[in-house]
């Protein structure tokens, strides 16, 4: 825990992913005072992630500062991953304030930055911004996207064993719940708005959710959007014959990607594109809103396929660095 009475930093990071622990690192070797400010536990996100989850990386790629990653598997796990990154924190006896959210960012006429969260406000002189884009799901805006039986997170398949379980969305998040689905006994349907699954779906997986359609083991809807929801039904559309469809859900998951919390950026200043991509140096990483900073996902707005653990961990130098400079 970290005691934050009367006390201003150097430097503010919100967010306790791998690019604000990196952020955090790279601040504790230069002698800056930080506190990273985090909504929910370690590496909260990638608890979220499946449980039987496996990275497309491998472990080198998820390192911190060349502390080692070692792991049983060619790709690490999930849950080899969180124990990682919470060993990361012992190590370096990083300063977390877990469990906290932080409501907004406000820069002082003094330049100071206050910031406001859930236990106290805190004062520091520059803020990183390293929320990632895991909070904030795209949304259908369809009727019953809010019925209980329906989600837009995947969890683990053996509730949904002898069930019928509609998944949404086309790219790697919706093909690997389908197929993890599937092998544990549900009977699934594949439903995704494009005439093909995304170029971005792993290559060893490809293979096996398409040879799963071919044969029928998994139903698959494609050109096919989502009209309704209803309890233990949904409403289909082809895009191409308006064919309408209603098929059998005892469970819904709509795997349709994510988005930055754009609230955060937006109270503090930062001017945001239409992908919701803020404006900021791309040597620096500071935004329009002098000495703040954005790191890791959070700068790539919508299109959240370009930045990932491997190269958001990069971003902390040359912030840090700047910080260090400009103080």
């Amino acid at each position: 825990m970290v005691n934050t009475h009367a006390k201003q930093y150097d430097v503010i990071i919100v967010g306790a992913g791998p690019t604000g622990l990196a952020c955090a690192i790279e601040a504790h070797k230069v002698g800056l005072s930080y506190v990273v400010i985090e909504q929910g536990g370690i590496t909260d996100a990638i608890r979220r992630f499946p449980v039987n989850m496996t990275f497309f990386s491998t472990p080198e790629l998820l390192a911190l500062d060349n502390l080692p990653f070692t792991t049983t598997h060619l790709r690490p796990t999930r849950a080899e991953a969180l124990q990682y990154y919470r060993n990361v924190v012992t190590y370096y006896g990083l300063h977390l304030m877990l469990h906290t959210m932080v409501h907004s960012i406000q820069r002082m006429p003094e330049g100071v930055f206050s910031v406001e969260t859930a236990r106290a406000t805190i004062r520091a002189q520059r803020v990183i911004v390293a929320t990632g884009y895991f909070d904030a799901t795209n949304r259908l805006d369809v009727e019953g996207e809010d019925l209980p039986h329906v989600s837009h997170y995947y969890d683990e398949p053996f509730r949904y064993a002898l069930c019928d379980v509609v998944v949404v969305g086309g790219r790697n998040s919706a093909v690997e719940a389908a197929l993890d689905l599937w092998r544990h006994g549900a009977r699934v349907t594949l439903v995704h708005r494009k005439p093909e699954l995304g170029l971005s779906v792993k290559y060893w997986i490809r293979p096996d959710i398409e040879n799963r359609i071919k044969y029928g083991e998994i139903a698959a809807r494609f050109n096919t959007v989502v009209q309704r929801i209803e309890p233990h039904a949904v409403h289909v559309q082809n895009l191409e014959t308006r064919k309408q469809e209603v098929l059998a859900a005892d469970f819904v998951f709509l795997l349709i990607g994510y988005r930055p919390d754009e609230r955060l950026l937006r109270s503090a200043g930062v001017e945001l594109s239409g992908n919701l991509i803020p404006v900021y140096n791309p040597e620096t990483f500071e935004t329009n809103v002098p000495g703040l900073y954005v790191a890791g996902s959070v700068l790539c707005g919508c299109e959240t396929w370009s930045i990932f653990i491997e190269n958001g961990r990069n971003h902390a130098k040359p912030i840090i660095e700047h910080i260090r400079k400009t103080l």
